[in-house]
């Protein structure tokens, strides 16, 4: 997508949203229906939060807790829920190679915890997942983007409050398609998450009338350059790769290769496991021009601002946007099933951020909900919708441009659109 083809797309929204002078009236919102389910909560709502305060990526579980804490705060202050207070216990959830996760769940259940807020990776999330159904605890993570299996049947005990993987490559169909092209190719790899990546990039493909030219499978052991001529010789409008950062070195030669093939620059999408700074590792002006995408929301100073004054030590705020939303959320779902318990509150999820009036925080929402049926809340973390599975199936991800350095910088926001 090129600079002008982008300028061009955001002067048409620009002309599209000024012509609506005469909105139409807004319908009456129909409550989403759901499953009636047995009241199990004991009249507080308990969340417990599980975050990495320890292992490789601890550095981003301070700035989770504190978000966690600002938006009980702004609950409480709201007049709580069920007319009790929320309570928060915290709980160290490691990293994927320890083995803290278990017991620090089973500390939270035995302390009457009905939410898990957390964890921050997919692979901690899948593991927790059966232990939480047992218990019938609900799971709201806000950083898990990887596929996870599900349950088969009821609603699911795992909800996310930021787009999966494969939703990325989806939406970048999408917008290669409202630009007019009418080709891509895409480089992943051959594991779980490449075939779920492969698998939406087909199905948005099909939907956009866009001609997928070539699939292909990166791994340590492919030659990048047979891959590149490959790729070349279909001689597509686009070319996605999503990878992974465990394939840094390859996906670095991936890109030289390509250029090589006189596929550089503009022509080139990265997704959230590519999207790095090159500018030490690549030539200069390869991916100049290249967009990339990045889930998670952009931090406001008023929220940075909060956050610090409940940690000033912070030194990330890596999702807390999507966790104060997960927070909200689970409140509400509470709410509107008028029960506390954690099978009541999964049920509700969706409800909360689907159809009915648009509200913006949990106030704003109590205060919609005193005389409509149903609310529609989008919080920090932008626009969110869920779908029955639990996923956010209307969304935002940062959108990124490449500098002539080989540097990424945001530029604005991707859609992630329901189809």
């Amino acid at each position: 997508m090129t600079r002008s083809a982008l300028t061009a797309m955001a002067a048409a929204l620009s002309v599209a949203l000024v012509g609506c002078t005469a909105p139409a009236p807004l319908p009456t919102p129909t409550p989403t229906p759901t499953a009636t389910v047995a009241p199990t909560g004991d009249g507080v709502l308990r969340l417990g939060t599980l975050f990495p305060m320890s292992g490789d990526v601890a550095y981003i579980g301070p700035g989770m807790v504190a978000a966690v804490e600002i938006a009980v705060r702004d609950i409480n202050a709201a007049g709580g829920v069920l007319g009790e207070p929320v309570e928060v216990l915290a709980r160290d959830s490691g990293d994927a190679s320890e083995q803290k996760l278990e017991a620090a769940f089973a500390e939270l259940v035995d302390r009457g915890i009905d939410v898990v807020i957390g964890p921050a990776t997919s692979a901690l999330a899948e593991r927790l997942l059966p232990l939480a159904a047992d218990a019938g605890v609900v799971v709201i993570s806000p950083a898990a983007t990887y596929p996870i299996a599900r349950e088969a049947e009821g609603p699911s005990m795992l909800v996310r409050t930021i787009p999966a993987y494969d939703a990325q490559a989806a939406a970048i169909v999408r917008a290669l398609a409202a630009e007019g092209a009418e080709s891509v190719a895409l480089v992943t790899t051959g594991d779980a998450l490449g075939f779920a990546v492969e698998l939406a990039v087909r199905a948005a493909a099909e939907e956009e009338g866009v001609r997928l030219q070539s699939i292909e499978q990166l791994d340590a052991a492919t030659n990048v350059d047979r891959l590149a001529f490959s790729v070349s010789g279909g001689e597509p409008e686009a070319v996605i790769l999503a990878t992974g950062t465990p394939l840094a070195a390859q996906n670095q030669a991936v890109i030289a290769a390509l250029a090589d093939r006189g596929i550089e620059g503009e022509r080139l999408w990265l997704t959230a496991q590519n999207l790095a700074d090159y500018s030490a590792t690549v030539e200069a002006g390869l991916l100049e021009g290249a967009n990339g995408v990045l889930e998670g929301a952009a931090v406001s100073e008023e929220l940075a601002t909060r956050l610090r004054q409940s940690d000033p030590a912070l030194i990330s705020f890596r999702f807390a946007p999507e966790t104060y939303d997960a927070v909200v959320l689970a409140a509400l779902a509470a709410v509107l099933a008028d029960d506390d318990g954690g099978a009541s509150i999964a049920a509700q999820l969706a409800s909360a951020a689907s159809q009915g009036v648009p509200c913006a925080s949990f106030g704003e929402c109590i205060e919609v909900l005193e005389t409509e049926p149903a609310i529609d809340y989008d919080g920090l973390s932008g626009p969110l919708t869920l779908d029955a599975a639990g996923d956010v199936v209307e969304g935002e991800l940062g959108l990124y441009r490449y500098t002539a350095e080989n540097r990424p910088e945001l530029v604005g926001t991707l859609p992630i659109a329901a189809r």
